[in-house]
């Protein structure tokens, strides 16, 4: 595992977040701006956890809405994860796998879980190494997010890999994919084509946006 701090060359630009009661991280109102509150409490009356997979956790918070009624709203909560937008030259870094959930060979950024204690820079740069066999001599966070609010409990971080070097990969028992890249300039559009997937158009997107690619 590395630390971003670590002296290895990866910058590491996101702190470790702290956490609220329900697990959440916490967002630094000076970074993002200021901290908007809703008009009504939304008080939770009751929190049930209804069953753990070891990949997720899923279950209800039982609200109380501006009507005064109360309503169960189900959630499924899941670690962080980072997505990687790695450039080697004029080109993007690309793994190609079949994902069993949906049935479909996928081309897709590098990507992976955010272990304890990691930041999103940290995470990138290990699953980098990992999936790809490159490992950055820089590496800084784009954006990161909540994803599909209306039922995860879930935040994305992508960041931005360069100076890549050759490593040996470490695949985990469960990765069965094969690496590419595809010029910078035909990145949209090959991240668009289907089975396209919200994180690799997140990513080649925000790159782009801030002048990276």
């Amino acid at each position: 595992m590395s630390d971003p701090d670590d002296g290895d060359g990866v910058d590491g630009t996101d702190a470790d977040r702290e956490r609220t009661d329900d697990g959440a991280p916490t967002v630094d109102p000076a970074a993002d701006g200021p901290v908007r509150e809703p008009d009504h409490e939304w008080r939770v009356t009751d929190r049930e956890a209804e069953y753990e997979t070891g990949w997720y956790t899923g279950g209800y918070d039982r609200v109380e809405q501006p009507d005064g009624t109360e309503k169960e709203y189900y959630w499924a909560e899941l670690p962080d994860a980072v997505v990687v937008v790695a450039r080697s030259g004029d080109d993007l870094v690309l793994v190609d796998q079949y994902r069993p959930v949906i049935g479909e060979q996928c081309l897709e950024l590098p990507a992976g879980i955010v272990e304890d204690g990691e930041s999103f820079t940290a995470a990138g740069a290990r699953e980098l190494r990992e999936e790809t066999g490159f490992d950055p001599a820089g590496i800084s966070l784009i954006e990161d997010f909540w994803c599909s609010t209306g039922v995860l409990r879930h935040r994305r971080g992508i960041v931005f890999a360069e100076g890549l070097e050759p490593v040996e990969r470490k695949l985990d028992g469960n990765e069965f994919l094969s690496v590419t890249t595809v010029p910078i300039d035909e990145a949209l559009e090959v991240a668009r084509r289907q089975p396209a997937n919200d994180a690799t158009i997140e990513g080649v997107l925000l790159a782009k946006e801030d002048g990276l690619l």
